[in-house]
């Protein structure tokens, strides 16, 4: 007995491998598959601007990267005791001027290097409406907790979409001609926008997003969304707000990820990684046997055999805590 739909999803054309690098933009739901790619040891850098929704803020952060843009003290602005960018998320926000400015600048020049030789790039795409400062028009990617009334909520058109990530996109294979890119719509529901409202929003991003794919050989689409949304189609897969998939969806999704975008000998490699990582991780009720120690000399000759057979994997971290008496 079938108890749920299934879902084909076609093999990239060239799969992920350990060689390659990867920047991850856009929606929270970004920072889940960045995590688990960067613990098992793929070259990863994840939001370079923090967190985003929609699609203007991903285009106007990715076109920041590609013409190395610095940002200026005049354009971060004080709000609730902290400095902060219309441009960025909380996390790069200080109460010092300098410091978060630095944060941003930091991250900009670390991002803007890395994209000019990144293998992939994978978008998440939360929203379609974006916010305006009314006095400014100005499109903002996080509002800070600034007064509702400083704002305009605007749902994008499809063409305004599809207009603003081709621009984009253009950039990018001009400054990066070999570079993939993968979009991916985040199943989180955005329940404060309404739930009718959610599904328009989602709606214009998935028929945006095909029609970059149709057009471009270089973008591919990975249904994340439809994987949460009509595959598990269950409140058990989401927290306790029903907005945010837990853990065992974020795990199935991630299971048909590396099934789908992954090459096969890293898939076998990521076992390998997987096992040193779990060594590390796991809790010793008595470290200071014999025993135990000899476990962790077992696990610090293997992070060292695998780090001289594939440079490419950086097992230091691990190798401290291996060594450590």
């Amino acid at each position: 007995m079938q108890l749920n739909l299934t879902l084909d999803i076609p093999p990239l054309p060239k799969p992920i491998s350990y060689t390659d690098t990867i920047l991850l933009t856009g929606s929270c739901f970004t920072e889940h598959i960045s995590d688990r790619l960067a613990q098992h040891k793929f070259n990863v850098l994840a939001n370079p601007h923090g967190i985003m929704f929609n699609p203007i803020s991903v285009a106007t952060s990715i076109d920041s990267y590609i013409d190395g843009r610095l940002y200026a003290e005049e354009e971060l602005f004080y709000l609730n005791e902290l400095w902060n960018s219309w441009d960025h998320h909380t996390r790069f926000s200080h109460i010092d001027k300098a410091a978060a400015l630095a944060g941003i600048n930091e991250s900009q020049e670390q991002a803007s290097i890395f994209i000019k030789d990144a293998y992939w790039l994978i978008i998440t795409l939360g929203s379609a409406f974006q916010y305006y400062l009314k006095n400014t028009d100005q499109p903002v990617s996080n509002n800070h907790r600034a007064p509702a009334q400083w704002f305009e909520k605007r749902l994008i058109p499809i063409p305004e979409i599809v207009a603003v990530l081709k621009h984009s996109l253009y950039k990018l294979f001009t400054a990066n001609p070999g570079v993939q890119v993968i979009f991916t719509i985040s199943p989180v529901r955005h329940i404060r926008d309404g739930v009718l409202e959610n599904n328009r929003s989602k709606a214009r991003l998935i028929e945006a997003v095909h029609e970059l794919c149709s057009q471009f050989d270089q973008v591919h689409y990975f249904p994340a969304y439809e994987l949460v949304i009509d595959i598990l189609r269950d409140y058990r897969y989401y927290d306790i707000d029903f907005v945010h998939p837990n853990y065992m969806a974020t795990t199935y999704v991630w299971e048909h990820f590396v099934n789908a975008c992954i090459d096969l000998q890293s898939k076998t490699l990521m076992e390998q990684v997987q096992d040193i990582i779990t060594a590390r991780n796991h809790k010793a009720r008595f470290p200071q046997t014999e025993a135990h120690q000899k476990f962790k000399s077992t696990y610090a000759a293997k992070a060292r055999n695998m780090m001289v057979k594939y440079p490419y994997l950086n097992f230091e971290e691990e190798l401290a805590y291996f060594s450590a008496k």
